[in-house]
């Protein structure tokens, strides 16, 4: 079986080319070729010995997952379905904006956490993605926009914020995160990369310690009564422990505050106490809050808090002094939206063991 080299960080990568015999410069070479270049032919990758390119052929491929479906938005966004096996997909979506292309990326097949007001968690959860698979959409979305005028990547962000939970996934995430962030790879930087998290609390004081990159984490409730009925990790990684690991996340972190995210769902978080409670319970991390308004999906059971319920709710959290916007939906038109990413899950039975090992 061949190894699949975007499996590899470029320290991983170094020492696959050692164990081959060759020399670190020649791991570098492929991760430009692979990564800058967008090669997925060892044929392409010119400034490489023939010989070096005959042994690749024969061990090693550089293979991302197969597109599936295409489809863009009348607002300009637009999303992939990737072919990762077995009938399984995942769904990475380009958001355009004046300055800047952020790219949603997934990290599993579905997902085991089951957050109630949340499409992909009602899809059930098959596998973790592998570091090929996750980095392999960043390589699909720069193959497809291409470059500015200016000759810059259009995919100027990355927020790991689609299908499955990123910490959850916490070795394959990191080696991804890495080849984005290396200079040989995607040279971003860490404040243009942002992790999110349903709170998994040890898995954020790792990721602190080996690739502290942009935090963003879903609140989404201002209390553990609530919290606990729509995001259930709560109940093993309380609001309080939360917010201990964001303000222990913020020390080593590229920005100097935490996003909070927040669906705002029509009578279940989204009242004027709900909004002073997040006050005080925030009152010692800083932060910005991101409100989304509901994104509706087939029987999901919610409503879209109204407009005016946002606007009241968001200028609580302002007049104490506390930096809110509320996300423009976008993509809503092909299911692009926050929320409403669900790809396409074959096998749905692992959930709950996943669950049960998340639990032990």
């Amino acid at each position: 079986m061949k190894t699949n080299l975007l499996n590899y960080d470029l320290p991983g990568l170094t020492e696959h080319f050692a164990q081959m015999g060759e020399k670190p410069f020649r791991a570098k070479q492929v991760m430009r070729w692979m990564h800058l270049g967008g090669a997925d032919n060892f044929d392409d990758m010119t400034d490489l010995a023939k010989s070096l390119r005959s042994k690749l052929h024969e061990h090693a491929e550089v293979k991302v997952p197969a597109l599936m479906t295409e489809q863009q938005s009348s607002d300009g966004t637009r999303k992939w379905l990737l072919d990762v096996g077995t009938g399984n997909g995942v769904e990475t979506v380009f958001i355009p904006e004046d300055t800047r292309g952020t790219l949603c990326i997934s990290s599993q097949i579905g997902c085991a956490l089951e957050c109630t007001f949340c499409s992909t968690g009602r899809q059930g959860f098959n596998r973790n993605l592998s570091a090929a698979e996750i980095i392999g959409q960043l390589w699909w979305a720069n193959k497809a926009m291409g470059v500015t005028p200016k000759n810059e990547r259009v995919v100027s962000n990355v927020v790991m914020m689609g299908m499955g939970e990123p910490l959850a996934n916490f070795d394959n995430v990191v080696t991804a995160l890495s080849i984005m962030l290396d200079d040989h790879g995607y040279g971003l930087s860490r404040r243009r990369v942002t992790v999110s998290t349903s709170g998994m609390v040890p898995q954020m004081d790792r990721l602190k310690e080996v690739m502290p990159v942009a935090l963003a984490v879903s609140l989404h409730a201002s209390n553990d009564a609530v919290r606990d009925e729509i995001v259930p990790l709560n109940k093993k990684y309380p609001l309080k422990e939360l917010m201990a690991a964001c303000q222990r996340y913020l020390l080593k972190a590229p920005r100097d505050f935490i996003t909070f995210e927040y669906v705002m769902l029509h009578g279940v978080n989204d009242k004027p106490e709900h909004a002073r409670e997040l006050i005080k319970l925030v009152q010692d991390v800083p932060c910005k809050f991101n409100l989304i308004p509901f994104n509706p999906f087939p029987n999901s059971g919610y409503e879209r808090s109204s407009n005016e319920r946002i606007r009241v709710f968001r200028d609580i959290l302002q007049q104490a002094g506390l930096v809110v916007t509320v996300r423009k939906t976008r993509g809503d038109d092909i299911d692009a939206a926050c929320g409403q990413l669900a790809g396409q899950v074959q096998d749905k039975t692992r959930r709950q063991q996943k669950w049960q090992l998340q639990k032990g």
